[in-house]
């Protein structure tokens, strides 16, 4: 086992997405996870029927003893939903954490359209976290919130990425799934250059927690020591078996085959 990440994010009751997807992935990939609960959701692939917060001070506290006794060799935030617990998991950050690689999920609208970012959230999130993150990693819509106005399509997106990057991450990584057609492109962005990744839309209904999973994986790619553009490689061929491999569970968007990489002891 190699790789320490410690992921700050809400629960999935489902199982699906969220810290539920995330200690899958890192799980799958060989790393070690660690976490910060932020939020407990009552969801299903259904959609999300509940959110409770934990308080700021315990989701600092639970940074604060992770940090303090296990450390990270990359910190992961999602879904963080109010000012007041991006406020928390920047001071923690800050506190116990200065120095790790930052992957930021900028989670903002649940798969079946529930919202879980406040929406006085957004500054203090591009304030306290994307700036200064190794990389963030949103999707069309969190990327059109971050910069206040519309992404077009797949030819807008090496401008907006370099808008993003203005916002203070050293690194973006566009995700282009919520633009139209079956061609997709995702966009790697950082100050020396970018790197696009095509493929084929997969028509399924099994995908929540792609974007959770996608981001972990990367992750715990860098916890491993890869760089940024073989994380980046890893994760989405890790991502896209899932969604292939997918178990086809619930009746809404249904979750995704995370242990396919276990297969020696799968029954």
């Amino acid at each position: 086992m190699k790789g320490r990440v410690l992921i700050a994010a809400g629960s999935d009751s489902g199982g699906g997405a969220g810290i539920q997807a995330d200690i899958k992935a890192v799980s799958a990939l060989g790393g070690y996870a660690a976490t910060a609960i932020t939020a407990l959701t009552a969801q299903n692939t259904q959609g999300v029927f509940g959110i409770h917060a934990v308080p700021p001070d315990f989701v600092t506290l639970q940074i604060d003893k992770v940090l303090g006794d296990i450390g990270a060799d990359c910190i992961k935030t999602g879904m963080l939903a109010s000012v007041a617990i991006i406020e928390a998991v920047a001071d923690g950050l800050e506190r116990f954490g200065a120095g790790i690689p930052r992957v930021v999920d900028p989670v903002m609208v649940a798969k079946g359209g529930a919202s879980l970012l406040a929406d006085d959230a957004t500054q203090a999130l591009i304030n306290r976290l994307v700036a200064g993150a190794t990389l963030i990693t949103p999707n069309i819509p969190e990327a059109e919130v971050l910069l206040g106005r519309r992404i077009l399509g797949a030819g807008d997106m090496e401008a907006a990425a370099r808008d993003l990057l203005a916002l203070g991450p050293q690194a973006v990584l566009l995700k282009g799934g919520h633009l139209d057609g079956d061609d997709l492109v995702d966009l790697l962005a950082w100050s020396g250059g970018t790197r696009r990744w095509a493929s084929k839309r997969i028509h399924t209904s099994s995908t929540h927690g792609t974007g959770c999973t996608l981001a972990s994986a990367i992750a715990c790619s860098i916890a491993q020591g890869l760089g940024l553009e073989a994380a980046v490689d890893r994760a989405r061929a890790y991502v896209l078996r899932a969604i292939e491999t997918a178990p086809g569970l619930g009746s809404g968007h249904g979750p995704l085959n995370h242990m396919h990489t276990i297969a020696e002891f799968t029954p």
